[in-house]
Formats: C-alpha cells, sequence, structure tokens
C-alpha cells in the first residue's frame, strides 16, 4: 500500500509540475490517504503480533 502511496505522490508532482494542477490535487489527495491507511494498519498488526498473537503461540 505504501508502493502506491509513492507512485500516486510521484504522479502529483509530476502533474504539478507540469501544471495539471487538478490532477495534481487528486493524485496527491490519494497518495496521502493511501500513506496514512497503510501507517495505521502496519502499526495495528504491530501491536497484535506483539501482544494477541505472541500469547496466542506460546
Amino acid at each position: 500500500m505504501i508502493k502506491w502511496a509513492i507512485i500516486f505522490a510521484v504522479i502529483g508532482l509530476i502533474a504539478g509540475a507540469l501544471g495539471f494542477s487538478g490532477v495534481a490535487g487528486g493524485a496527491m489527495g490519494i497518495a496521502q490517504f493511501l500513506f496514512w491507511a497503510g501507517l495505521i494498519i502496519a502499526v495495528v498488526l504491530f501491536i497484535l503480533g506483539v501482544t494477541v498473537f505472541k500469547k496466542a503461540v506460546t
């Protein structure tokens, strides 16, 4: 998911440099959403891995 966020961020930067402000804003909005969603999912899975799943295995 972070890979897609980086791709949309690059698209947004290129579109912004070329003057396509509407496309750039949309791509950067998608990139920002994907970045935060991926980060939240990673943190939740990390917390679950440290607490719940470790107790289930032992």
